[in-house]
């Protein structure tokens, strides 16, 4: 793909055009005329979705994920010492993994850290992906594993739950335990969970980062969407609540640095993405911005995010919770009882066999966050297909562009 700069294209779009005011009229004139059918093309862009052309957003998107997988392929080539390595390790590992011995034991509880860790570190990275279209994981996934094993131990008053089933299923241990539940016992509990989800998160904000570097160290950032966005605000005259915190995201990034990002990323904060963005433009080093980033999100925040789960799901909290319910006008009776029904069914099960669990019929809340969670990931799923379209239209857009300024230079 063919890929010049606005200032680049402008010189080549008005060269020969003249000197003086007749000069300048003409070159103000296809400028203005490059401006028009750059945003023509980018509202095009922005209605090329499944549910409006289905059958176009399909063949781009099909064909867009062959140029990603061709870019894989090439950059798999580009690293072949470290491919290698890495073919050499997991043949390693396989072998230990298929040969009997003593050490099965030990391979099969790494295996299953791995894969425990692996599918946190999956969800944190599908959380922040995207430029601020990821899928919210916190709240369909680990927020609810985390208030499961809250309200478990408070019930059990242990943590020390049988595995397996824990983590899939908890169920109250046999034997009461010595030590008494506190809040950083829980905290213990779902640490390594909470710290991985949280790593995942901070390797999602990389693509911005890398992005907005490649950009700026190419040429060619007054030609991203991105970075044109991020201008648009900065330069904005508004003064509504979101440009004003979206400018003080850049300033503090840009001014303070390392302490800038670490703060950023350590308080709930939906505008991160310009924070990415605003370090891959002025170059931080890698490792500065991701640094921080993951202090921030695995640590900082995202143990402020797990102590509010698990004092909002403490035994008194959630019947205060529930009675509160209860005390709205008209609707309140009706409200609280499948709230009730949910929390009577839960404490029920932590003592139940795994067949008698499984016997139990699903609440209502149970099936509507299953219909929540399955339209979440559905909706998901189509923002990736629509994005990779509209990537791929970008393509063609930008080669039009060069095409036409071409032929009117011959012209």
């Amino acid at each position: 793909m063919v890929r010049l700069t606005r200032n680049k294209l402008r010189s080549n779009h008005v060269e020969g055009t003249g000197t003086g005011s007749q000069g300048a009229k003409e070159r103000n004139r296809r400028s203005k005329e490059y401006e028009e059918l750059k945003e023509k093309l980018k509202r095009e862009r922005s209605l090329l979705v499944l549910w409006r052309k289905p059958h176009i957003t399909l063949a781009y998107f099909l064909r867009e994920l062959f140029i990603e997988f061709k870019k894989l392929i090439h950059g798999i080539l580009q690293h072949r010492k470290t491919v290698s390595l890495l073919v050499i390790t997991l043949l390693i590992s396989a072998l230990l993994y298929y040969l009997d011995g003593p050490h099965q034991e030990f391979v099969r509880k790494v295996e299953w850290q791995l894969l425990w860790c692996g599918y946190w570190i999956g969800l944190g990275i599908l959380s922040s992906v995207g430029l601020g279209t990821g899928l919210h994981t916190f709240l369909l996934y680990l927020g609810p594993h985390i208030a499961s094993v809250t309200m478990a131990a408070w019930s059990c008053k242990s943590v020390d739950f049988p595995e397996p089933p824990y983590p899939h299923n908890i169920i109250c241990p046999e034997e009461a335990a010595s030590y008494r539940i506190t809040l950083w016992t829980i905290v213990t509990k779902v640490r390594l969970e909470s710290f991985m989800w949280g790593l995942g998160t901070a390797l999602g904000e990389l693509p911005p980062y890398f992005m907005a570097r490649a950009a700026r160290l190419s040429g060619s950032e007054e030609d991203d969407e991105e970075y044109e966005e991020l201008e648009a605000v900065l330069h904005s005259q508004k003064k509504d609540p979101l440009t004003r915190a979206k400018k003080a995201v850049h300033r503090l990034v840009e001014r303070v640095g390392f302490f800038g990002i670490l703060l950023c990323a350590s308080i709930p904060n939906p505008l991160f993405d310009l924070a990415g963005i605003t370090c891959g433009h002025f170059l931080i080093p890698f490792w500065t911005f991701f640094g921080a980033t993951v202090i921030g999100k695995a640590i900082i925040k995202m143990h402020i995010q797990k102590f509010f789960v698990i004092v909002a799901f403490s035994n008194d909290h959630v019947e205060w919770f529930i009675n509160w319910i209860g005390l709205i006008p008209y609707v309140g009776v009706y409200l609280q009882k499948p709230f009730s029904e949910y929390l009577k069914q839960q404490k029920l099960k932590l003592h139940m066999k795994g067949t008698e669990k499984d016997a139990q019929n699903t609440g209502f809340l149970q099936q509507l966050f299953g219909w929540l969670l399955i339209l979440m990931v559905a909706y998901f799923i189509l923002s990736i297909v629509n994005s990779m379209a509209q990537s791929f239209a970008k393509r063609q857009d930008e080669e039009k562009l060069h095409q036409g300024l071409s032929k009117k230079k011959k012209n």
